[in-house]
Order: structure tokens, then sequence, then C-alpha cells
């Protein structure tokens, strides 16, 4: 699996031909322009900056939108979705939590997640996760305290903070000790390259 990062919660997640994105920005939002074909598009909030569908398709590669809480099998990827709030934007509104299961790995994608107090369906099933996508940076979302925080509630194997500032990241680092970790301009990683991990920070350039 090949995980890289675009800047705001914008991701890519490839394994083998299939491919995963994440909180495309929309044209409408003045975060930077990311355009790639894939498989499956997660939306988790309703705001321009995370909801670029037609950023997600290239040439005949039409992306299945999920853009809500429920439960999903898509091409063989298992995912749930559940409903929290954000207060991202001027109006804020729902946010959906995903919990993804892909090549026998959890990933937990938390969205534009304001409240680090979790709904209880979530809270109930997002157990054994193996990555993180951990907002840090406040304005909307919890600031890097808060982030920590929860990550450390629910004890990821891996944490790749996103939605920061280079002050937020900076402070966030230094709040897991972790002030020296280096960024990788992507994350390539196997079920078994995180045995025995706990919570170990992984950081993506963009």
């Amino acid at each position: 699996m090949v995980i890289s990062y675009f800047g705001g919660e914008c991701f890519k997640v490839t394994q083998g031909e299939l491919t995963l994105a994440f909180n495309l920005p929309s044209k409408e939002s003045k975060q930077k322009s990311v355009k790639f074909g894939s498989d499956i598009l997660f939306i988790s909030t309703h705001h321009p900056d995370f909801n670029g569908v037609e950023n997600a398709a290239f040439g005949e590669r039409e992306p299945f939108v999920i853009s809500g809480p429920g439960e999903y099998e898509v091409k063989d990827v298992a995912v749930r979705g559940f409903g929290s709030e954000t207060t991202y934007g001027s109006k804020g509104g729902v946010n959906t939590i995903y919990s993804i299961i892909l090549e026998g790995m959890n990933l937990c994608f938390l969205g534009a997640l304001s409240n680090p107090a979790l709904p209880p369906a979530a809270k109930q099933e997002l157990d054994d996760i193996d990555i993180l996508f951990l907002p840090v940076g406040g304005d909307g979302v919890f600031d890097h305290a808060e982030g920590y925080k929860l990550a450390v509630q629910l004890e990821p194997k891996a944490i790749i903070p996103m939605h920061y500032s280079p002050e937020s990241l900076k402070l966030f680092l230094k709040e897991a000790g972790a002030d020296k970790v280096e960024a990788l301009e992507k994350f390539t990683v196997k079920k078994k390259d995180l045995d025995g991990k706990e919570g170990e920070i992984v950081v993506l350039s963009h």
C-alpha cells in the first residue's frame, strides 16, 4: 500500500490497481487543486475544501463516492462510516469518520473532526487501528493537543497528521515527543511493517 499526501486532508492510497481518494478539494476551494483518477472517493464533510468529486474522475475512471455514515463494500474494500460533528467552515455540520479495511489493514480517517469526544457508535467500533489519519491544525478541527490526546486513546500503530500548518505540525510533534521525525514523500507500508508498532508518527510532505 502506498499513501501520498496533497495537503489539507487530501490523500491518495493505492493498492495494486486500486486507488482510493480522500477529501479532494473542489474547484470552489481556495486550496491547491488536485486531480487524479480514483476507484473510491471518500468525502467526510460537504465543504468545497473536501468534496471535489469532479477532481476524482479521469478518463474512463469514475469513482464510487462515499459521502456519509453507513456500511459499504466496494471492490472488496469494507467501509464503515460514523457520523460526527464538525465546526469547519462558517456553517459546520456533519463529519463522517471512516474505518476502511484494505489489504488486511484498518485505516481510520477522522476527516474534519472538531470534537475529540467521539460519538458512542464510533467509540465502540474503532479498535485495532493500523493507520490513523489525524487532523491537528485547529481552525474548525481540533488542535495539536486534542489530536494527540485522542490518538493516545485510539492506540493506532501509526499516525499520519493532516490538516496542519507548519507551526501546528511542529507543536503536534513536540507534544508526541517526535520532534526528529523526517517527512516522507510517500508512505509505502505492508501489514507486517506495523507489527509491534505503537503510535508511530509518519509525516508526509506535500
